[in-house]
């Protein structure tokens, strides 16, 4: 199995800084559109920010087409959407067309929801192995070890033939959609931000192997051919 690379940094902000560079870089030398799943969470409105203020002229914006790992089955303006806080970090502040944002429509049904983001990814991401192959997915990792919405009582998720799923939030009911291991596993590259003390025993636990580590989604995520990156602060790292 595939072992991370791990770039260590002193707090979220620098975290934010080196994927910004990274990300400016990946997509000045792509020859094309280049797709692009995000995460939620603070660490990536971190980074949205610095993306509006730091590279609002200078990203060629025009290449990204925008996806999102998972997204809850809200509507866009609600405040738990992830959509809608890329929207107000990011998107609203760059030179991005609507026709490369392809957001989950989490007003609808989540089935519903599900199958018609299936059918646009399969309409514009290019495929290997049989399945779409992002040219970078964004991740983060929740305190139980779950990423995008593969949490550790739907392990099923990471191994379906479907493109995305629906899941279920242990604790609150909340229904999401998310892609799927497989889907993560073909990318040409998988970056965790991961940031804060509270995720240092599942850093640990990951980076080493260790027997619990089987038990958490994130430990799954092993892209076959691509690159696997984790930005991590020193307090994520304080227990390696």
């Amino acid at each position: 199995m595939l072992s991370p690379e791990i770039k260590l940094f002193d707090n979220p902000d620098q975290v934010a800084e080196a994927f910004a560079e990274e990300l400016f870089a990946l997509v000045s030398n792509s020859p094309g559109v280049f797709h692009l799943a995000l995460s939620g969470g603070s660490t990536p409105k971190l980074l949205f920010d610095l993306l509006a203020r730091e590279y609002q002229s200078k990203m060629p914006w025009g290449k990204i087409h925008f996806w999102w790992g998972d997204e809850r089955c809200v509507p866009p303006a609600d405040n738990e959407s992830n959509y809608k806080m890329t929207h107000e970090h990011l998107l609203m502040k760059v030179p991005v067309d609507d026709r490369q944002v392809h957001r989950i429509q989490g007003e609808l049904e989540p089935g519903k929801a599900c199958e018609l983001y299936i059918r646009e990814i399969l309409t514009q991401v290019n495929q290997r192995r049989g399945l779409p192959a992002f040219d970078l997915i964004m991740l983060g990792m929740g305190n139980d070890g779950h990423t995008a919405s593969i949490f550790p009582d739907q392990m099923d998720l990471l191994e379906t033939d479907r493109i995305c799923e629906t899941a279920i939030h242990p604790q609150s009911g909340q229904i999401r959609v998310s892609l799927t291991g497989r889907v993560m596993n073909n990318a040409e590259r998988v970056f965790f931000l991961v940031t804060g003390k509270a995720k240092a025993e599942r850093i640990k636990q990951i980076v080493n192997g260790d027997e619990m580590a089987v038990t958490l989604p994130v430990y799954h995520i092993r892209p076959l051919t691509g690159k696997l990156v984790f930005y991590i602060d020193r307090d994520a790292a304080s227990g390696i």
